[in-house]
């Protein structure tokens, strides 16, 4: 596995993006879920996703993956594209005699230089013999990072990879994926229910509400004094507020345009999650797809 050094991402055009959704749709039992989403993920950038729960986060992902069919609207993929995918769950039979190793081998066999390569770049070195149930949430998503990390992908799409860990794990885990991306050159789409903690990193944060809210770039708040006790100096600014304006009508009258600066509780709505969990069979390590209609 080469993780050789390379630059961060430049202004580029549509046509040489990796993976985009021009105005797709998606329904479920007759309910729209996402409607009219347009996104383009250009080389080496990474873009995090936020929203409430049950705004469509996950389901976005999974039509980007093509795992989700959509009504209207197409997703387009780079062919050829490798993509690696970290899912927001992994159910296990904690009577499951499965180690790491044998884990990372499904549901193809890779070699051991291969496997300790992707566990040492996902900061998962020393793991591969330990019984795949009995890891705690932190190394089971660097267990499932590095099984994505397997085949080299040119982008990381990642759900939620840090529900379940405090706030000092997933500061941790924001640094290892900047890392990564300044080792490899991938791009990453991360998604997250936390709308008002994005990663510093991000070069383009999504807000997402069954329809995209508003974009742009993320505000880092690490020189305050009150972020720091809040998470540690060791965070080094990952961990940020993202202060962002409207620019369209939640309203069906055009004059109702609103801009304005607000905090967590932006485009907050009801609903659960929209997230569903992945057995271990059914998590793809990395994939290779031409565009998809």
């Amino acid at each position: 596995m080469n993780l050789m050094h390379r630059p961060k991402p430049q202004s580029a055009g549509a046509d040489t993006a990796l993976l985009g959704a021009q105005a797709i749709s998606v329904e479920r039992d007759g309910r729209p879920v996402l409607r009219d989403v347009t996104l383009s993920i250009q080389p080496g950038e990474i873009v995090t996703i936020v929203g409430p729960n049950g705004s469509g986060k996950t389901t976005l992902l999974r039509a980007l993956l093509g795992a989700e069919a959509v009504s209207s609207g197409r997703v387009v993929r780079k062919r050829g594209l490798r993509v690696g995918y970290v899912p927001q769950k992994l159910f296990l039979d904690p009577s499951l005699p499965m180690t790491v190793a044998r884990f990372l081998s499904l549901p193809r066999r890779t070699g051991a230089a291969a496997q300790s390569a992707a566990l040492q770049a996902a900061g998962a070195t020393g793991l591969a013999q330990r019984p795949i149930a009995a890891l705690s949430g932190g190394q089971t998503q660097r267990v499932l990072l590095a099984r994505a990390l397997l085949d080299q992908p040119e982008i990381l799409l990642l759900d939620e990879p840090t529900q379940g860990l405090d706030q000092v794990g997933a500061a941790a885990f924001y640094q290892m994926v900047e890392n990564l991306r300044q080792q490899t050159g991938c791009a990453v789409l991360m998604v997250s229910h936390e709308l008002h903690v994005v990663m510093s990193a991000s070069d383009r944060v999504i807000c997402l509400n069954g329809h995209v809210c508003c974009h742009g770039t993320p505000e880092v708040v690490a020189q305050a004094e009150e972020y720091r006790a809040l998470f540690g100096p060791g965070t080094k600014g990952t961990l940020a507020l993202y202060r962002h304006q409207h620019d369209h009508s939640h309203d069906p009258d055009p004059q109702s345009l609103h801009s304005h600066v607000h905090g967590p509780e932006c485009c907050d709505g009801d609903g659960g999650a929209d997230g569903v969990g992945e057995r271990a069979s059914d998590v793809p390590a990395a994939s290779s797809a031409g565009k998809d209609g």
